[in-house]
């Protein structure tokens, strides 16, 4: 019964934290520019509505191109209540390595309209929190808009004050929790494979609280440079943590005193791949410390939702149960196991 499911997840991807980035500058002689950069395998396959992801730079380039006025309908530019139609032009750049995305760069360009005072933007291809960076007359601002969220009108020529802290603290903390739930699948199985081997919260708290720790050190020294590897390298190894604790949990009965120190090692990783997530949606720099404490804390919220979920679905009425063990704990473990060894093929490339 449950290898349906386990279709269902190795088709998923992992990480679905949004990495689209938006900048727009509208000049004193009356023109702008917009750039968007966002995942060009991801985009085709929505223009597409398909699931397959492409890796071919020539078919990719043919997608987006040959699909321009489908991705025109969720591209909205407006000045006042006058609706505009840029001139569009596209570029592909390759991954600069194979846990990297594909980037696509579409430039949209044109002139404002005459005694235009206003202009609205809205972009309707990602399904997460995008930085909408602007200018309109003095220094860039950076605004967080949803997909398909129209933002607020902004007066030509203005300068504009940065987002209020807690404005921007809110945004990084909910940054930090989708990245964990629901669009950080790995890090959920994860955390599941801690929650299944004890039946005591306590003992399950104790296991997050070392795998808070040390990712909290490594997202920390990795953001601020003193510790970088390849994704090449952490993203396999944080699949096959993942199917480590799972395994660990069809052999072992009950916990072993050494598990929290490897759950402590395992978080080491899991804090390199929480770096490269949030390098991945940019720091700004005045606020850099900031965005990283929220960020995590949004991590951690995250990471507690998913163990609550887990004990409301499986814990607090079956725990105690003789069959527990052979029906949810073992099953539901070899189902994260294989999906796990099956990122760690796929990481491998």
């Amino acid at each position: 019964m449950f290898w349906p499911l386990l279709l269902a997840l190795t088709a998923l991807d992992a990480h679905e934290l949004g990495t689209t980035r938006v900048s727009a500058s509208f000049q004193p002689d009356m023109t702008y520019r917009i750039e968007i950069a966002t995942d060009a395998s991801s985009l085709a396959s929505k223009l597409r509505r398909s699931a397959a992801e492409i890796s071919d730079l020539d078919q990719l380039r043919s997608i987006l191109t040959d699909f321009e006025p489908q991705f025109r309908e969720r591209v909205k530019l407006g000045f006042d209540t006058e609706e505009v139609r840029p001139a569009l032009s596209l570029s592909i750049t390759p991954a600069i390595d194979k846990n990297s995305a594909i980037l696509a760069t579409i430039v949209l360009t044109g002139a404002i309209p005459p005694q235009a005072r206003h202009v609205t933007w809205s972009y309707g291809w990602t399904f997460t929190p995008y930085s909408f960076t602007i200018r309109t007359g003095g220094d860039p601002i950076v605004e967080w808009l949803e997909g398909g969220q129209q933002s607020k009108p902004f007066l030509l020529g203005a300068r504009y004050s940065a987002q209020p802290r807690l404005t921007f603290m809110w945004v990084y903390l909910k940054l930090g929790f989708t990245h964990i739930f629901p669009h950080g699948l790995d890090h959920m199985l994860f955390v599941v494979g801690l929650f299944l081997l004890s039946r005591r919260v306590s003992v399950v708290l104790w296991q997050v609280s070392a795998f808070t720790l040390a990712h909290s050190i490594t997202l920390a020294l990795s953001l601020y440079g003193i510790v970088r590897v390849p994704p090449a390298i952490v993203e396999p190894l944080i699949a096959l943590s993942i199917a480590y604790v799972a395994i660990e949990n069809i052999f072992l009965s009950e916990l072993k005193s050494w598990r929290v120190a490897l759950v402590f090692a395992f978080g080491l990783l899991h804090g390199m791949g929480f770096a490269g997530a949030l390098q991945a949606v940019g720091l700004p720099r005045n606020e850099f410390l900031t965005a990283l404490i929220t960020f995590n804390a949004g991590v951690e919220a995250g990471q507690l939702a998913v163990i609550a979920v887990a004990f409301l679905v499986l814990g607090w009425f079956s725990a105690r149960q003789p069959w527990y063990r052979a029906r949810v704990v073992v099953p539901i473990s070899a189902m994260i196991a294989c999906t796990a060894v099956y990122w760690t093929i796929e990481r491998l490339g």
